[in-house]
């Protein structure tokens, strides 16, 4: 069985990692392709080096652009590099532009697709995500869905025929990480570990295009009565400069992005989550930690009934952030640690079934 896998972004990153781990195990011949859609070293080399990932066997180097442009180049680029592969399946994983363009290519290749992280929704058609995903579910094959609400989204849409439902392959590499990192030093300056820190990140179009939305965020967590630990993608970094709000005030303390391990360290020390990110939701939920989230709506719905995240708008933040009380859980919605090996699996049980 032979898969290529094609990744771009710091959060497909971390999901390649146990998914190369359980493709090896099963003895698959597996090809993975960076489209460059993160070229930072710190938002892209640094996860191969941690995580133990393979180097890919092609690097695109497609760099930060707009979204048609982008999305055009990495559909261009990968449709010579996916001709000549001969796949049983084209993996693509989440919902970045690389996803919905190497579903593209390889559907107009009539080779077969499989969407890992499928069935997501926030219903929220201004996120460019959101139409990646739909996109890219109405175009695979294989739809590998993480909760059993992924699949009732899926099955509403008529997909259910090519659904699977594997759990969250985040799980196996956040519980494997958070169990590696427990007795290594902190990342987290001392200083702000003893006043109780809180680990924020911005990066969602929403949150840092409009220059007044911008400097509302900004203010939230610059009026929080506890340090922040605010890891500053280079999205916000570029916005923040060119919008001329300042990301350093009040007890914000910016740092750049963390390695995998170190940012699970960081959660896992600290009293709460503030974000606008999806991964960053379920990896507090994940270690425990209670998050607020800057958006009107989130995919992982599960985090939110549970009573470990809260929805909020940047003027409600220190009101949220004060509120967080969530109750212990031992709940799994989103597996136990073993998604990758069930993905390995549904990759051989379906290929015969995938397109000629």
């Amino acid at each position: 069985m032979k898969i290529v896998s094609v990744v771009g972004a710091r959060p497909q990153f971390v999901k390649l990692a146990p998914v190369a781990r359980a493709l090896d195990a099963a003895g698959a011949e597996h090809v993975i392709v960076h489209t460059g859609q993160h070229y930072d070293a710190a938002m892209s080399d640094v996860f191969f080096d941690d995580l133990a990932i393979p180097v890919p066997d092609v690097h695109l180097g497609v760099g930060s652009l707009r979204h048609g442009a982008q999305t055009g180049a990495m559909l261009a680029a990968l449709e010579p590099v996916l001709a000549g592969s001969d796949a049983d399946w084209v993996l693509v994983y989440g919902d970045t532009n690389s996803t919905l363009a190497a579903a593209v290519a390889a559907v107009k290749l009539h080779l077969p697709v499989a969407h890992l992280e499928a069935g997501l929704r926030s219903f929220n058609r201004r996120m460019p995500e959101e139409h990646n995903r739909v996109l890219t579910d109405h175009a695979a094959d294989l739809l590998l869905a993480p909760t059993g609400t992924a699949m009732a989204h899926l099955a509403s849409e008529g997909l259910s025929a090519r659904s699977v439902l594997v759990g969250d392959v985040m799980t196996d590499v956040c519980l494997r990480t958070r169990d590696q990192v427990a007795d290594r030093p902190s990342p987290v300056p001392e200083d702000l570990r003893e006043s109780g820190y809180v680990v924020a990140t911005v990066h969602r179009a929403e949150n840092t295009d409009d220059p007044q939305r911008l400097a509302a965020v900004c203010e939230a967590l610059a009026q929080l009565p506890v340090p922040v630990l605010l890891l500053a993608h280079p999205r916000l970094v570029a916005r923040a400069r060119e919008h001329g709000v300042p990301l350093d005030r009040g007890r914000v303390r910016v740092s750049p992005p963390l390695p995998y391990p170190q940012t699970v360290a960081a959660l896992v020390g600290a009293r709460a989550v503030v974000t606008d990110s999806g991964g960053l939701q379920k990896e507090a939920f994940l270690l425990r930690t209670p998050c607020v989230t800057l958006r009107t709506e989130t995919e992982w719905t599960e985090t939110v009934d549970l009573g470990w995240n809260v929805l909020a708008e940047p003027a409600d933040l220190p009101r949220a952030l004060a509120g967080l009380d969530p109750a212990p859980t031992d709940a799994t919605p989103y597996g136990a640690g073993d998604a990758a090996s069930a993905v390995a699996t549904a990759l051989a049980a379906r290929r015969v079934t995938a397109r000629v």
